[in-house]
């Protein structure tokens, strides 16, 4: 007999959980929308997803994101892709502080099994609840099959060096401007940012004399920035901090070289040797990783093709057979 999985579909959205989210929805047998009165992440949403948990009288609670209940009658599967709001001072408030000791670290020790997408965010979530290695189950995550090296390519009339997400501090923005305006690459490229410009994007473009070097691309849709991906020279991502990092494998996928930190879940995700890996605190270190892409065809071209076969292993389907072995019943 089936299963059934009551879902948290208020996760869905164009962001990483929401898309890890809307994936796993339609690929896991037996989900159904779980009701649970307003927004995630609100206030009383702890005690908002406990009234719903309250109402099940079978099957599996489970939310693609980091918001367990306070109670359930049924068994309990969450998920913690990472742990960005305790490891990262930027993204972390008292409240957030608050809302994992008192919510999620309870929560992740009733549970009967924590998802996750990294060995590095396993090893993470594993050392900070404190619980049995095998509750903790790394998932990982799909890429989109609109990333593949055959289709349009955006041709903006330079060459261009591109940087993928949002732009908050784990993201290392600062040091890939510097780095860039360090680089002989400025002379023959531009720096592509996706999405629009942002103030203190702009004042390090300032800071580091590289103004009308640096350019943004707005709004992209999926098939947008995969031509975008296969566009560019290379891939450049620096991160501070990944739980993942999708678009070191989206841009693999593409058929894109890629640059990205020896650091957190990045070295992981990319791979042997298909990726270059930088320490992301020197800017030195990513200029001359720039560089040598940038100078050397032969081996963009073979990060390109280990890129395309690395990124091949990262499937939702294959994402969604290890959710469903963890969402099944214990014995």
């Amino acid at each position: 007999m089936q299963t059934v999985i009551h879902f948290d579909t208020r996760w869905f959205g164009e962001h990483g959980i929401g898309r890890f989210a809307q994936e796993l929805f339609r690929r896991l047998p037996g989900t159904v929308p779980l009701r649970i009165a307003g927004g995630k992440l609100s206030p009383v949403d702890p005690l908002a997803c406990t009234l719903a948990a309250s109402r099940l009288r079978g099957g599996r609670y489970f939310s693609p994101g980091f918001n367990p209940p306070l109670y359930s009658p049924v068994p309990v599967v969450f998920t913690m892709c990472d742990l960005i709001h305790l490891r990262v001072a930027s993204e972390s408030t008292p409240v957030r502080r608050l809302y994992y000791r008192t919510v999620v670290r309870p929560g992740a020790r009733r549970a009967e099994r924590i998802l996750t997408i990294s060995e590095f965010s396993r090893r993470d979530v594993l050392e900070w609840t404190g619980v049995p290695e095998e509750r903790v189950v790394n998932v990982g995550t799909g890429v989109s099959e609109v990333f593949t090296p055959d289709g349009t390519r955006h041709e903006p009339g330079f060459p261009y060096l591109l940087h993928v997400g949002r732009r908050a501090s784990h993201k290392n923005v600062e040091r890939l401007v510097a780095a860039f305006a360090h680089s002989r690459a400025r002379a023959t490229h531009q720096l592509l940012f996706t999405g629009h410009a942002d103030a203190e994007t702009a004042a390090h473009i300032r800071a580091h004399g590289v103004h009308g070097q640096v350019q943004f691309t707005g709004p992209a849709d999926d098939a947008r920035l995969a031509a975008i991906y296969r566009g560019a020279t290379a891939l450049v991502f620096p991160s501070l901090y990944e739980g993942f990092g999708l678009p070191v494998v989206e841009a693999m996928a593409s058929g894109t070289p890629v640059i990205t930190s020896d650091a957190t879940a990045t070295a992981e995700i990319a791979g042997g040797g298909a990726a270059l890996l930088v320490d992301p605190l020197r800017v030195e270190a990513i200029a001359e990783a720039i560089d040598r892409l940038v100078d050397d065809g032969a081996l963009r071209a073979e990060l390109a093709r280990r890129g395309i076969a690395h990124s091949a292993q990262y499937t939702w389907e294959r994402s969604a057979a290890l959710a469903r072995a963890a969402l099944a019943p214990t014995a």
